[in-house]
């Protein structure tokens, strides 16, 4: 019984991803090409920034880092 419902379930499942595409449900073209145009050199800096402090950290941590005794 548990093998047809999860049978069941998966079938709902594959057909509400196939309709999802069929209908256009994940499409959004205007999506990349705004990121695109509205970004700025500021944005970008406070990325690296933000990748530079995650990096550090990480860092810090595996120097940090003592075995259990």
């Amino acid at each position: 019984m548990m093998l047809t419902v999860s049978i069941f379930l998966g079938a709902l499942g594959l057909g509400a991803l196939l309709w999802g595409l069929k209908t256009g449900l994940f499409d959004d073209p205007k999506k990349f090409l705004e990121a695109a145009q509205f970004d700025n050199d500021e944005d970008l800096k406070d990325a690296i920034e933000l990748q530079k402090k995650k990096d550090d950290a990480k860092k810090k941590r595996e120097k940090s880092y003592m075995p259990p005794d």
